[in-house]
Formats: structure tokens, C-alpha cells, sequence
């Protein structure tokens, strides 16, 4: 009953996090889902959300390499091989969805970008717990974002499998992904405060990313 009390306080923790942090509530996932992007908008978010999934391999291996208790270690080289390997690399996948919607390759990272990934650097070299916690903030909300992403790329954007292809992978993977992370952090036996203060910090950056994105909306 203990270990179920545990769990269930780290998840409060985590929902508390995001209580005003859902992205799908985002106006500019809200324009997505309805059709109502300008051409350009989704390329530009293709650029800028590359700078975050190439980062994500080496984020998880500083997880790992700061995680001493060998359950939660097994699940994060789980999600690692899962990041590198399944159906294969998920940078190469994301590729043919920035290709799909005509992203420039090597495009830098903007202000908001560079943030967002300063954040999860610096809560991954924090520890195993702040930086589990940066990666639950958004894998327990991936996969309804990716099956949203999917659905409005094909209902109004005509995108081919190959560019949804990527979302398609998370809307189901991401299920474990976020499961896998709350019973890492359940082994490490986290302070589920400590949890919601990174957790809080990492959706925070990801507001602003959209934020970022939302500003440059084109002027109608």
C-alpha cells in the first residue's frame, strides 16, 4: 500500500505541474487541430522541434549515467532504445515529417528553442530526478498531442503517412514512455516536491516554445 501511495502522490505531483500547462490547450496546438495554420507555420515548428528530438538521445543517457538504482536505469535504457532504435531512429523519422511539411534543414535555433533546451540540459545534468521529471512533464502528455498532431496533419494539411509517420509512433509508444518514467522515478523512491518543481520548470519551457510559435503567427 506504501509503494501505491508513493506512486499515486508522484503522479499528483506531475498533474499539478501541469494543471495550466496542458499543450493541447495552447492556442497554437488549438489552430493546429483545426486547420487554421498559415502556410509556413508548420515548417517553422518542423525547425524548431528538431533542435529538441536530436537532444533527446543524449538527454536520456545523462539521465542514465546520474541513476545509480539499476530498476529505474533498465527502464530508461528501454526508453533510450526505443528513442534510437524503434521502428528506428526517431530523428530520422521526424525528418520525413520536416521534409512532409518543407522544414529547412539546419535552421537555428531561436530564442524560445534555445531556452527549451537549456532547461532540460540543466535539469538532466540536476540528477536522475530532475531530469526524469523533465521528461514525464511532456511524455505523459505526448501521445494525445501526437495523435492530434496526426490527425490534423492528415484531415487539413493533405500529409502523406510518411510525414505523420513520426506522430503516429508516439501516440502509442508515448503511453510507456510516460509510465516507464513514473516507475523510475517510484524506484529512486523521488520526493514527488522535487518532482513537481522540475516537472513545473520543464513545462514551462514548453509553453514558451509555443508561445514563441504563436507570436510569429503570420499577420492575416
Amino acid at each position: 500500500m506504501a509503494t501505491m501511495h508513493v506512486r499515486a502522490d508522484l503522479e499528483a505531483g506531475v498533474a499539478r505541474a501541469l494543471e495550466d500547462r496542458q499543450l493541447l490547450a495552447h492556442p497554437f496546438y488549438l489552430r493546429w487541430e483545426a486547420g487554421q495554420l498559415q502556410p509556413g507555420e508548420l515548417a517553422a515548428y518542423a525547425e524548431q522541434y528538431r533542435h529538441f528530438e536530436a537532444a533527446v538521445p543524449s538527454l536520456l543517457r545523462d539521465v542514465l549515467a546520474a541513476t545509480d538504482d539499476e530498476v529505474a536505469a533498465g527502464l530508461v535504457r528501454l526508453n533510450l532504445a526505443d528513442e534510437e532504435s524503434n521502428p528506428m531512429p526517431h530523428i530520422e523519422l521526424f525528418e520525413r515529417f520536416a521534409d512532409g511539411v518543407g522544414a529547412v534543414r539546419g535552421a537555428p535555433a531561436t530564442a524560445a528553442t534555445s531556452e527549451l533546451l537549456r532547461t532540460y540540459a540543466d535539469l538532466a545534468g540536476a540528477g536522475s530526478v530532475p531530469g526524469l521529471a523533465a521528461m514525464v512533464a511532456y511524455e505523459t502528455q505526448a501521445p494525445a498531442i501526437a495523435a492530434s498532431k496526426a490527425s490534423g496533419l492528415r484531415r487539413h494539411y493533405a500529409c502523406a503517412e510518411s510525414t505523420t509517420s513520426f506522430w503516429d509512433v508516439h501516440a502509442t509508444m508515448d503511453l510507456d514512455h510516460g509510465d516507464w518514467g513514473i516507475d523510475a522515478l517510484e524506484a529512486m523512491d523521488a520526493d514527488p516536491g522535487e518532482v513537481f518543481v522540475s516537472a513545473r520548470r520543464a513545462a514551462d519551457a514548453w509553453w514558451a516554445f509555443l508561445d514563441e510559435r504563436e507570436a510569429a503567427r503570420p499577420v492575416e
